[in-house]
């Protein structure tokens, strides 16, 4: 841990660590709306029976709805809504970043802190000297229970943000959240959460994979660079993503309300639903679908978030050094 970052409370690492995302994922914000539309999507079944729609009508129909990759979604977007197309539930996404990473960095910060004190506490009391670093699967478990008490907080943004992204009709933020309401009631805004919490596992690879790199390629460096930080932050949410993409899509899917956007959509009641349908109808490649600009989204916004929270931590402990001077400064002799 940076030396700096010992002198914030879990305040401020939660302060810096949701100013670091915001930032990231607005930077990075397209790849985001990509990666959701091709997770959403269901894969076209021809109708052949007599009577139902001609399969040419059918196809037409779909075409719109239905993206070939990454560029076709950009295309089709920018086609239909232009340039602010690639940015639909921007705000929605910012309010949802900024309040799970601050509720995840302030968990994170003040279990971890709790965690190792005691264990300092424990090892002075028997006359053992100070204990090493964290274990591997300490780091996991510290990072799934923080990840546990930050989703039960935030995912009610997290499902209205999926609905307004996959939405064929603008609407305000708040308009979306009485949708979900009026469609699915209350309990609707926790859609997902099953998955959400099995999902923490992700943050938990991710930091914890974070720590033991850190470690092992920058040992002993109090302070890294801005460009290790975003080395380290990309190879950790790589491993992450690559672990959970299956879970990931299935979230997204449940949240989304269906995985298209006419009447016969598909509605999932459960992530597990929502697995089993993609393994049965699209198989292997359904399961790791949009996982290209998923993980590309993934090593941009972690990359930059360690990059930018690392100097946000830095220019927040300057300023409290600062303050506590003029304070020094101003008391009577």
């Amino acid at each position: 841990m940076p030396a700096h970052s010992q002198e914030l409370t879990p305040w401020g690492k939660a302060l810096a660590g949701a100013t670091g995302a915001v930032i990231a994922n607005v930077i990075v914000y397209p790849l985001d709306i990509v990666k959701t539309r091709l997770q959403v999507q269901i894969k076209p079944q021809k109708k052949t029976k007599q009577g139902e729609e001609d399969i040419e009508a059918q196809e037409e129909k779909t075409q719109e709805e239905h993206y070939t990759g990454a560029l076709d979604v950009i295309q089709k977007i920018y086609a239909k809504k232009g340039v602010l197309g690639l940015y639909s539930g921007l705000a929605g996404t910012i309010l949802g970043v900024a309040s799970t990473n601050f509720a995840y960095f302030y968990w994170y910060g003040l279990i971890r802190n709790t965690y190792t004190s005691k264990r300092e506490l424990r090892a002075r009391a028997r006359g053992e000297p100070a204990p090493g670093d964290l274990s591997t699967a300490v780091e996991l478990a510290l990072g799934a229970l923080a990840g546990a008490l930050a989703q039960l907080f935030t995912i009610p943004i997290s499902v209205v943000t999926t609905r307004q992204q996959t939405s064929t009709q603008p609407e305000s933020l708040v308009q979306t959240a009485r949708s979900v309401v009026a469609q699915d009631g209350v309990s609707g805004l926790w859609r997902g959460l099953k998955a959400s919490l099995v999902l923490v596992i992700n943050p938990s690879i991710t930091y914890g994979s974070y720590e033991r790199l850190k470690n092992l390629l920058f040992h002993g460096k109090s302070h890294l660079k801005p460009g290790e930080n975003f080395l380290l932050g990309a190879l950790s949410k790589s491993m992450a993503t690559i672990a959970t993409q299956p879970l990931i899509i299935s979230k997204v899917m449940q949240q989304s309300g269906g995985g298209g956007k006419n009447k016969d959509d598909k509605k999932f009641n459960s992530f597990v639903d929502a697995l089993v349908y993609l393994a049965k109808n699209e198989g292997l490649a359904g399961l790791f679908k949009g996982i290209g600009p998923q993980i590309t989204k993934g090593i941009l916004v972690q990359g930059l978030l360690f990059m930018f929270k690392d100097q946000v931590e830095l220019l927040i402990v300057l300023l409290i050094r600062l303050v506590r001077k003029r304070r020094v400064i101003a008391l009577p002799a």
